[in-house]
């Protein structure tokens, strides 16, 4: 649970599952990816934690510093590196405007590869 001060003299949390939820939209809204993988779930055993790594979003955070590690897969065919900066940029631009944290660092790790679709 992230902790903000509020301007207004209160506080506001947040919890890291909502600050993944948001980047998983943000990533998912990329042109050319087409899901999240859980790769990063077998790095840890608490099951709580799996429960949003499976969606392929790993949050570190620190103070209102954010770190975040994205698991993607993406159409056949397309840039991936172009995708992955894709990526990165709406990541942290919808976690900054909608947290007001920081973010440090969205690494990317491409995972899969979709096939097209074979047309008729």
């Amino acid at each position: 649970m992230t902790q903000i001060q509020s301007e207004a003299g209160g506080r506001v949390l947040i919890s890291d599952e909502i600050i993944a939820t948001i980047a998983s939209k943000a990533a998912l809204e990329a042109e050319g990816v087409t899901g999240l993988g859980g790769f990063f779930a077998s790095a840890t055993t608490n099951k709580a934690i799996r429960k949003y790594l499976a969606r392929g979003v790993n949050v570190a955070i620190t103070g209102d510093k954010v770190r975040l590690a994205v698991a993607i897969s993406v159409k056949m065919g397309t840039k991936i590196h172009e995708i992955s900066k894709d990526v990165q940029e709406r990541v942290k631009a919808a976690i900054e405007t909608m947290t007001g944290l920081t973010v440090l660092e969205v690494n990317i790790r491409v995972g899969a590869i979709s096939p097209e679709k074979r047309r008729a």
